[in-house]
């Protein structure tokens, strides 16, 4: 390979090899942090262990290839090979492993989403059905029995389907930092008192004010998400604190806390994956979506803070935000 295309290569940041005579003649420095500085001079069967990466990189015409585990178990790469001359190739390794995780991510996303609502649906047709029957549709105590049921399972179906859109909305503008001044003492406060129905809720800083950027909007709907599970799966009419700091380094905490049987250390690491649920049973005869922390945890990546849930069986369970301040 001519000289200037070497030093080009050696520039670019995507891994690429020269093969001459089925040995590595070169690599560049991206190569080497990926496959090794010992892979030049090196046979390239040993070099990259993949018998279809080979079997491209050695035959007549080059060519492209998908491989799995390149750099860490899991990723995806893809080989192209270029033919330079009669024994000589131009090898480049391109990272495919964010697009197949995204794809792979959206396709699960969609198959989660068509099942949690295939499941009450069901439900609904099935009852109606039952309904439809004279002699159980006749019957008062069966017919309002069931009436329940469905119209439970369709508020189930509502809240799903607002929360898909919500989830929508919040991506279609994450990369957006919102710029609104938000009081967060007082929007605790007003978001609170929508619960008062709902049990004890009991808002305390240490501060007056705590002005933040934001959506307003958006952080209503997470502390309403975080104080609604606290309430959810808490000791029934026990306390909720939300419980607001502001810090000397100009970062403003929000804490949500109950005091209800807490949560397995196992399942914390996952509660904001979409549609994961530590009690599944409970979490839906609560009316639980399984997608309210992941909405939580985007909204607050996009406000730039940070999110996390600290929780101990038998001792409550705290979910806690932290936010930059304003300082104007």
């Amino acid at each position: 390979m001519a000289v200037d295309g070497v030093h080009l290569l050696e520039h670019i940041q995507t891994p690429a090899i020269v093969v001459a005579r089925g040995q590595v003649s070169f690599a560049n420095p991206a190569a080497k942090t990926l496959l090794g500085s010992h892979i030049v001079n090196q046979d390239v069967r040993i070099a990259i262990r993949d018998p279809r990466a080979v079997s491209v990189i050695l035959g007549e015409g080059g060519g492209n290839a998908k491989i799995g585990g390149l750099s860490v178990g899991g990723s995806v790469w893809e080989i192209d090979c270029k033919v330079l001359g009669p024994a000589e190739r131009l090898v480049t390794l391109y990272d495919l492993s964010v697009q197949v995780s995204t794809a792979r991510a959206h396709a699960d996303f969609v198959a989660n989403a068509s099942h949690e609502l295939r499941t009450p649906l069901a439900t609904v047709l099935g009852y109606v059905e039952t309904l439809m029957n004279p002699k159980a549709g006749g019957d008062e105590v069966t017919r309002e029995r069931f009436l329940n049921t469905i119209r439970h399972e369709a508020l189930r179906m509502q809240a799903l389907v607002s929360d898909l859109m919500s989830l929508s909305r919040i991506e279609a503008v994450k990369h957006e930092v919102p710029g609104e001044r938000i009081d967060m003492v007082a929007l605790a406060r007003e978001t609170a008192g929508e619960f008062r129905a709902g049990g004890s809720v009991a808002v305390s800083a240490n501060c007056e004010t705590a002005f933040v950027s934001g959506d307003r909007g958006q952080l209503a709907q997470v502390v309403r998400n975080l104080i609604d599970n606290a309430l959810k799966y808490g000791r029934k009419d026990g306390p909720v604190q939300v419980a607001l700091e502001a810090t000397p380094t100009d970062w403003l905490l929000v804490a949500v806390h109950d005091d209800g049987d807490g949560i397995s250390p196992e399942h914390l690491p996952r509660l904001t994956e979409r549609f994961y649920r530590a009690d599944t049973s409970r979490s839906r005869a609560a009316g639980g979506t399984g997608l309210g922390l992941s909405i939580v945890k985007h909204i607050v990546e996009r406000h730039r803070g940070r999110f996390d849930i600290a929780s101990r069986p038998g001792k409550g369970t705290t979910a806690s935000m932290m936010l930059p301040m304003r300082q104007d």
